[in-house]
């Protein structure tokens, strides 16, 4: 079943906010917490993480039915990419060294951004990227 195309791009707002946070702080458990949020949305769908539920009950029925849908396996895809940036960027900030943590969480808050400001998501365009790879190698 399709997504409403507004769901992930707020999501990646919120995921904005909280990544430029831990980029100011350096939080840690800030981190963690958008890690999980991500690992959230990618085992389950954009729909399941606390940003998809808080967009579905909060903001989704203030601003009306969706006239836009895409289809939810690339944002998933986007959310195991954010993962692993995020993943990559606790290691920095846990074990060392500062200069990994800063540049992890740096690329996922650029993707986040991207997704965000202008709708453009770099998580999805490398799932339709691999998924073209892919149908070509067999």
């Amino acid at each position: 079943m399709d997504i409403d195309v507004r769901g992930p791009r707020f999501g990646a707002a919120l995921t904005t906010v909280v990544l430029a946070v831990v980029l100011i702080t350096g939080s840690f458990w800030l981190l963690a917490w958008q890690t999980l949020a991500f690992a959230l949305g990618a085992a389950g769908g954009v729909g399941r993480s606390p940003y998809g539920r808080l967009f579905r009950k909060a903001v989704r029925p203030r601003i009306g039915p969706p006239t836009e849908f895409e289809s939810p396996e690339p944002p998933r895809f986007a959310q195991g990419v954010g993962l692993v940036f995020a993943g990559v960027g606790l290691v920095g900030f846990g074990l060392g060294p500062d200069w990994l943590g800063l540049a992890a969480t740096g690329a996922a808050l650029a993707a986040a951004f991207l997704n965000a400001a202008f709708g453009y998501c770099l998580g999805c365009e490398m799932y339709l990227l691999v998924r073209r790879v892919t149908v070509r190698a067999q």
